[in-house]
């Protein structure tokens, strides 16, 4: 049995693809040269009320300089994302004003994590488990498509504005 490292033996998330909250394929190639925030969110969780708004407001700070906020629901933890994808983009845009992109509810642990949250896992994060641990977990990703950083679920949005600013400017390199 391959291990998921011979599974995925790129560093880079540009190989994937994933559906957009209406089926349709997304080909995270789109996001090359731009700064990636990469959420699973859930919108009756304990966490949403302070994520969703600094979510928000990152975007909308950032957005212009290159940084993409790419939100993954997800229900796998204690059913907190139980709606469909339509209902969850109408929650999030209608209560948040959020405009980053909302993507197919997903799995992100498992047999059935999506291929996306598999790669994901595969960091050396020291005290992290493999696994996702709550809603809200967070990767940042650079502008090369590397995975650089992952935050606890608990580590507010605003908190990253340090390490996202770095990346913004840093050069990328084609």
């Amino acid at each position: 049995m391959p291990s998921q490292a011979d599974e995925f033996p790129s560093t880079k998330i540009y190989e994937f693809t994933v559906k957009d909250a209406k089926g349709k394929d997304v080909d995270l190639s789109v996001y090359r040269g731009k700064v990636l925030l990469i959420v699973n969110v859930a919108s009756e969780c304990g966490l949403t009320d302070e994520n969703y708004p600094e979510l928000t407001k990152l975007y909308q700070q950032y957005k212009d300089q290159g940084l993409e906020i790419l939100a993954f629901p997800c229900n796998q933890f204690a059913a907190q994302e139980p709606g469909s994808n339509l209902q969850i983009e109408e929650f999030v845009c209608t209560r948040f004003k959020s405009g980053f992109q909302i993507f197919d509810k997903i799995e992100v642990n498992g047999d059935n994590a999506a291929p996306l949250y598999k790669f994901l896992r595969l960091g050396k994060w020291g005290f992290f488990d493999d696994d996702i641990q709550w809603n809200f977990a967070k990767f940042l990703v650079d502008k090369e498509g590397k995975v650089v950083n992952r935050y606890y679920p608990t580590t507010l949005p605003f908190s990253l504005e340090h390490d996202i600013k770095k990346l913004l400017a840093e050069s990328h390199e084609c």
